[in-house]
């Protein structure tokens, strides 16, 4: 197995939010359910799980009458994103070659 390959980030829930979090600064809590199609109560023990890994930071912030929630990575989740992706990269490029001389190894 790659060294790279975080199986506590490979639960697909907490991928999915990492995912959603890599190309931004921070994510409203809302957009990360919707998106994820997911329950508030589910989203929020994935995030503390990711709280709790050094992962993910969490700000809350009260506008108005509403709380609003947002998440983000931490510098430690970014890079543990980064690498469990090229892990993943690696299993599926490992898989193509693979599949590629199987295929050229077949008589016509």
């Amino acid at each position: 197995m790659d060294p790279r390959f975080d199986e506590f980030l490979h639960v697909p829930a907490r991928l999915s939010i990492v995912a959603l979090l890599a190309p931004a600064a921070w994510v409203d809590f809302s957009f990360l359910r919707d998106t994820i199609g997911t329950s508030d109560s589910a989203l929020s023990k994935h995030v503390s799980a990711l709280v709790e890994a050094g992962y993910v930071t969490v700000r809350k912030d009260q506008q108005s009458r509403a709380r609003r929630t947002s998440v983000q990575l931490t510098p430690q989740g970014r890079h543990a994103f980064q690498q469990h992706a090229a892990a993943l990269e690696h299993i599926v490029a490992a898989a193509r070659a693979a599949h590629g001389a199987a295929e050229a190894g077949r008589p016509s």
